[in-house]
């Protein structure tokens, strides 16, 4: 089979990487140049968060955030804060509101936690430890960060196969936290459980998703609104990072949960 036919009439710079915890197995289209990745970005922050919880540096039940919220309800888009500014929506713990906002604010907390600048410590956390030499955190702390698909990819098989988490913390970021929230999904609509982890979107049975038919409700990960995405199954064993030139949009709803199936088909576990 074509494991990228999906993306054969794109008319648009793309890139992709295939991996298991041992390494790359597939790659399609450039994979190094630079792009950026959005709300992927968040995925950075989360890891290097929870770097700060692994060592002590902070707890996830610190309060973060407004009244009664926790660094807990930040990573888990349950803080009740608004996606990007204004006032706080709902108490915490009581709706999935998928926040900047709150991204922003628990960069906040960790920053002065830690004793330096956020985007210092999670390229001293996560960028410099993974070896992604091209990755750039600027700006928003939620959005801003720049790099190739080829790092993004490291990042993917670091979470198939952890080591800068232990492995209680790593299973509860990437379990539901909060579980039977509803919410909003950006790009796919309202969720009845909007299921999260600890900075983690986590699949479960959400339909529409922007992964595939056959992905494993266990997989997570995060898709961005500049065309990119990363997602990790870890009942196949694989992650697929993907960047693109275009905005997220009805191509990639329609392409996305294609190509995933398609890798997932190529690569399953004999």
């Amino acid at each position: 089979m074509d494991t990228f036919g999906s993306l054969q009439d794109l008319d648009f710079p793309v890139g992709v990487v295939v991996s298991d915890a041992d390494g790359v197995l597939d790659t399609y289209g450039d994979t190094t140049t630079s792009f950026a990745w959005a709300s992927v970005t968040k995925l950075l922050s989360a890891t290097a968060t929870l770097v700060a919880v692994e060592r002590g540096m902070l707890s996830l039940d610190d309060a973060a955030g407004p009244e009664g919220s926790t660094v807990r309800h930040l990573l888990a888009h349950a803080s009740g804060v608004p996606f990007d500014s204004g006032a706080t929506l709902s108490a915490p713990g009581r709706r999935r509101i998928y926040s900047n906002l709150g991204i922003e604010l628990l960069a906040e907390h960790v920053a002065e936690a830690v004793g330096r600048d956020f985007d210092v410590w999670v390229e001293e956390t996560v960028i410099h430890p993974l070896g992604m030499s091209t990755v750039l955190m600027e700006g928003s702390p939620a959005a801003g960060a720049t790099g190739s698909v080829e790092d993004l990819g490291a990042l993917g098989r670091e979470l198939l196969r952890p080591t800068l988490l232990g492995p209680e913390l790593f299973a509860e970021a990437t379990n539901v936290v909060f579980p039977g929230l509803s919410g909003v999904l950006p790009g796919f609509g309202r969720q009845e459980n909007n299921d999260w982890g600890l900075g983690f979107e986590i699949r479960d049975h959400k339909s529409p998703h922007w992964t595939g038919a056959s992905s494993s409700p266990r997989t997570f990960g995060h898709f961005g609104q500049r065309g990119s995405f990363l997602w990790v199954d870890p009942d196949a064993g694989l992650a697929t990072a993907f960047l693109g030139a275009k905005p997220f949009g009805e191509w990639a709803a329609q392409v996305w949960p294609r190509l995933t199936d398609d890798v997932l088909a190529a690569h399953a576990r004999p």
